[in-house]
């Protein structure tokens, strides 16, 4: 649930998530590559929009995580940032080992969805990582996935820094508090809910593997 890894019933659909989700992440960390070098000189995205040529809704969109920009908006935006674009391109991946607070890859949120839905999904370890995913999310009030429940392969262990966390794992159902953890195989199907009138925030880790 926590990672994008996959929304999935079989292993063709996961396929395609896994896909659409490192894709979702690229995109999400190049407008956080953009948005650093933007605000590190003093630049609104207005005036970025007015130097490079690209729409203001663009570049706004690319460092919310979405869109899909050209290859010649990229290249704008890099000549108006005076950063050749590989060099833009290869600060999407960021550092291997660092990720800073205000380099957090977020994962998108559809645009579709109300309120109660949209999750906040904060990438915490580097981009790059294939064996381990750590991600903070920010569960609004009332928010449920109990009709499109997560399974695919991996391990996640699921800790509560604030509010309450319903996670139900096949037949088992059960509620966290502050600073409970929980770890399930992924690959059996599961859900969550937020259980707390307010926001709920948690961490989770995710490895492929599963024992």
């Amino acid at each position: 649930m926590t990672e994008g890894r996959a929304d999935v019933h079989d292993d063709a659909a996961g396929d395609d998530a896994a896909e659409k989700d490192e894709v979702a992440l690229t995109i999400a960390a190049l407008g956080a590559a953009v948005k650093v070098e933007r605000q590190r000189q003093g630049l609104t995205v207005q005036s970025l929009s007015a130097k490079s040529g690209v729409s203001f809704g663009l570049i706004s969109q690319l460092e919310r995580g979405l869109g899909n920009p050209s290859l010649q908006s990229l290249h704008r935006l890099a000549s108006a940032l005076g950063v050749p674009l590989p060099k833009l391109l290869s600060g999407a991946d960021g550092d291997s080992m660092v990720v800073r607070a205000d380099e957090r890859a977020l994962l998108p949120v559809p645009t579709d969805q109300p309120e109660h839905q949209r999750v906040r999904r904060e990438l915490l370890t580097p981009r790059l990582s294939s064996n381990l995913q750590l991600i903070r999310s920010t569960l609004p009030a009332g928010f449920t996935n109990e009709g499109q429940p997560f399974r695919h392969l991996g391990t996640e262990s699921v800790t509560v820094e604030r509010g309450v966390l319903v996670v139900v794992h096949g037949e088992r159902r059960v509620t966290l508090t502050e600073g409970d953890t929980i770890t399930y195989g992924c690959s059996t199907p599961h859900w969550w809910a937020n259980g707390h009138p307010a926001e709920t925030v948690v961490l989770g880790a995710v490895s492929p593997f599963e024992g």
